[in-house]
């Protein structure tokens, strides 16, 4: 099987920039104080923060996975684009070599944003892709995404 490749989109009444700064930028500081229940750590295991940089997520105890890597392919904070592939973590990639993610943050004309993710996934020889995996995977993101979003919401002054 090839690669399975998603989009998915997605609306926002935070404005772009200030989106951009916390889920990408801060990401590091402000998802373990957001969710600790499900996020124990993220810190850089390689690099500066730009492209190349390797860091590490290690969930919280009684998550289904205990941590994996990704490595930061690109970062362009004036076009608010953002692009990472994950490369190591346990159980999950026993049946995927990697999977690549571009996300990209626009402003829109009521002051919000629109966002747009997709999602490359690489699997191994001979491996089908499992969609309800996938959609498991992209409900626990979306809740992270839900979470900071309601914390730009309720501290307005956060991120300006």
């Amino acid at each position: 099987m090839g690669v399975v490749s998603l989009t998915d989109e997605f609306t926002s009444p935070v404005p772009a920039g200030k989106l951009f700064k916390a889920l990408i930028l801060d990401a590091d500081n402000l998802f373990p104080k957001l969710m600790p229940q499900a996020i124990k750590s993220i810190e850089t295991v390689e690099g500066y923060g730009g492209p190349g940089t390797i860091k590490k997520l290690t969930f919280a105890e009684g998550t289904d996975i205990k941590y994996v890597k990704h490595r930061i392919d690109e970062v362009d904070e004036e076009k608010l684009t953002y692009s990472y592939t994950l490369i190591e973590g346990d159980d999950l990639l026993d049946k995927i070599k990697s999977v690549s993610y571009e996300i990209k943050f626009e402003a829109t004309p009521d002051g919000g944003c629109k966002g747009t993710n997709v999602s490359k996934y690489h699997p191994k020889p001979g491996v089908q892709i499992d969609e309800d995996e996938v959609k498991a995977g992209k409900q626990k993101a979306m809740a992270v995404y839900k979470a900071v979003e309601a914390y730009l919401l309720a501290n307005p002054e956060a991120y300006a």
